[in-house]
């Protein structure tokens, strides 16, 4: 095999260089920020391309991958392998033999068949292969070689993140498509959580009942110029009280949702959780994210990363229980569950591996039900399919993780800002497994996570009044 390309230098191999036999190979891994950026470059919105709904069908899989890696990959290996830098691409002939998949990797192999020394032109075998060693393109490839030879140093292309949040556009659009939900905003004494209640009234999300000291939250109105005068306030002196007076709001049937203002979290879940006065019911309170990551191809739900601390296994069966609800209400039907961990195997120093295996235990006896559950999984293998394959996970979870159940809350808090912050990812939250659902954000969330967050608490919110 050639190998003409350094870490710091691409070189060609001239016409009378080449020898019949010669090959060089490159490989790529399909994601959906291939998939993104090629439709972004090329203004092609094909649904098979775009839509969600084509991410299954194959005729995605023999769009995307013939389209984009079929002359794409193998231009690539002509470019810059053999013949290399100053190559003239004239023509090919490729014929399409399998699906793909995204996840799958994908390896283009050229070697070199026919030379005609009268131009130059040079004759090249394609194969390109899966991750199984299936040809997923067969055919042939038709070049003018260089004449001189050419050495350059390697150019580093750019990163290029793509920011689509397609995911979160579909649930406003879907959670503004009924009646205004009754929500009692808590303290809102900050521009930026009642800024947030305003904005999430005007997309026709919720009703806000504005709780709090009734003059701070008149001139945080006045200073963001929002009209709060026919709206319901009721005035309290401060954080504990506001939170005691909502639940009650709550308790009495008269709102639907509670929004989480400027208190910290633990003074509105302390009263949530009082218990004769609070909301429980029976279950365990845990606080799930929804994830709208770029790169990735379907919602992400991340639980707990705010509520629970360090929960025990029952604990986290009701974690998992309250994921899989949200994930229904979000029109999942059977959401694949990962149980995240250090490793993917057991091993009795890492209690979290236990508590994975137990609850997978449990899931196939009917303790927990509406999904398909497994773990131990590391988080490469629970959303990954190539790492799931590289260490031999066959399951129809590993790799496609709809929800991840983190081991505690720092696991769960280090993950959910990380994909947010470094991986340019659209959050929304919402409190589950109380009597109404509770909407808890940070002065830090932007004003998206807000909206996004109302947004998720409006469909549980109607889906509890329908049960």
């Amino acid at each position: 095999m050639l190998d003409n390309v350094s870490d710091a230098f691409i070189e060609n191999r001239c016409f009378d260089e080449i020898q019949i036999g010669d090959f060089a190979s490159m490989s790529h891994t399909v994601t959906q920020r291939d998939i993104d950026l090629f439709a972004t470059v090329t203004g092609d919105i094909n649904p098979a391309h775009v839509d969600p709904a084509y991410a299954e069908t194959d005729m995605f899989h023999h769009i995307i991958i013939h389209g984009m890696w079929g002359a794409g990959l193998i231009s690539a290996v002509l470019g810059v392998r053999l013949p290399g830098p100053g190559t003239i691409y004239l023509g090919q002939n490729l014929r399409f033999r399998r699906p793909v998949s995204i996840g799958d990797t994908i390896t283009a192999t050229l070697t070199v068949r026919e030379k005609k020394p009268e131009k130059g032109d040079v004759t090249l075998e394609c194969v390109c292969v899966n991750q199984s060693g299936e040809a997923v393109i067969t055919g042939e490839a038709y070049t003018r070689a260089p004449k001189l030879k050419v050495r350059r140093p390697k150019v580093v292309l750019p990163y290029v993140r793509v920011e689509r949040h397609g995911r979160t556009k579909a649930l406003l659009d879907r959670a503004a498509g009924g009646a205004p939900v009754p929500t009692a905003v808590v303290f809102p004494i900050d521009p930026t959580s009642l800024r947030a209640a305003m904005e999430a009234m005007q997309a026709g999300l919720i009703v806000p009942v504005l709780i709090g000291p009734k003059d701070g939250i008149q001139e945080i109105a006045k200073a963001i110029g929002a009209d709060v005068s026919s709206l319901r306030l009721i005035d309290t002196a401060d954080a504990e009280t506001s939170a005691r007076r909502g639940v009650a709001l709550a308790k009495a049937g008269e709102v639907a949702l509670l929004m989480k203002g400027d208190l910290h979290t633990a003074d509105l879940m302390h009263a949530v959780v009082a218990r004769d006065s609070g909301l429980r019911c029976g279950r365990h309170i845990s606080h799930v994210y929804v994830m709208d990551v770029p790169d990735y191809p379907r919602p992400l739900l991340i639980s707990d990363a705010a509520v629970s601390i360090s929960p025990t296994l029952e604990q986290k069966a009701g974690i998992i229980r309250n994921a899989i609800e949200l994930a229904h209400v979000m029109g999942i039907e059977t959401p694949r569950v990962a149980i995240l961990a250090a490793v993917e195997t057991v091993n009795r120093a890492l209690p979290s591996t236990i508590d994975a295996a137990t609850l997978c235990k449990m899931a196939e006896r009917g303790q927990i039900t509406g999904a398909v559950l497994d773990g131990p999984l590391a988080f490469d293998n629970a959303i990954n399919e190539a790492a799931a394959r590289e260490k031999g996970l066959t399951s129809p979870v590993a790799g496609r993780a709809d929800i991840l159940v983190v081991p505690d809350l720092e696991a769960g808090n280090m993950l959910a800002k990380q994909l947010t912050f470094l991986a340019g990812a659209e959050a929304a939250g919402v409190v589950v497994g109380a009597l109404i659902p509770i909407i808890l954000c940070s002065r830090a969330d932007s004003s998206s996570t807000h909206i996004a967050s109302c947004a998720l608490g409006v469909l549980m919110a109607r889906a509890g009044a329908l049960r």
